[in-house]
């Protein structure tokens, strides 16, 4: 019985990481209106999807201790397929808001969008780091 258990087990865990969402990894962001980026990692969140501020960067490039460093920046995302994702929200650290979030993948490309009382702001296409 415990065999059994433990191949149904290994058989889940195979599974779930080959159904992997495409969108999983690491973003570098565009740089805000201060000039300053991020990389995002974005991975599953139970059944959704989320991304978390891994690091910011300053315009030269240099590292940045930012406040908003380990904060989620997407999070409950739908995949919607084709490469669309929506129903969650994303934040903009630079304007202090959240926006009721878009996503759309092509290859290493991520091309992030929300709107907020229908006002709607582009995040510009994120570039695929790892």
């Amino acid at each position: 019985m415990k065999k059994t258990l433990m191949a149904a087990a290994m058989t889940l865990v195979g599974a779930t990481a080959a159904f992997a969402d495409p969108i999983y990894g690491t973003w570098k962001t565009i740089p805000d209106d201060n000039g300053n980026y991020g990389l995002i990692n974005v991975a599953a969140c139970g059944s959704k999807i989320c991304g978390t501020l891994a690091k910011s960067f300053n315009p030269d490039g240099s590292e940045l201790n930012s406040p908003n460093n380990g904060r989620k920046i997407i999070w409950d995302m739908n995949a919607d397929g084709g490469g669309a994702y929506s129903g969650g929200k994303v934040y903009s650290p630079d304007r202090d808001k959240t926006y009721k979030g878009k996503l759309v993948l092509s290859g290493n490309s991520l091309a992030v969008s929300g709107c907020v009382l229908g006002i709607c702001r582009s995040g510009g296409s994120w570039t695929r780091v790892k």
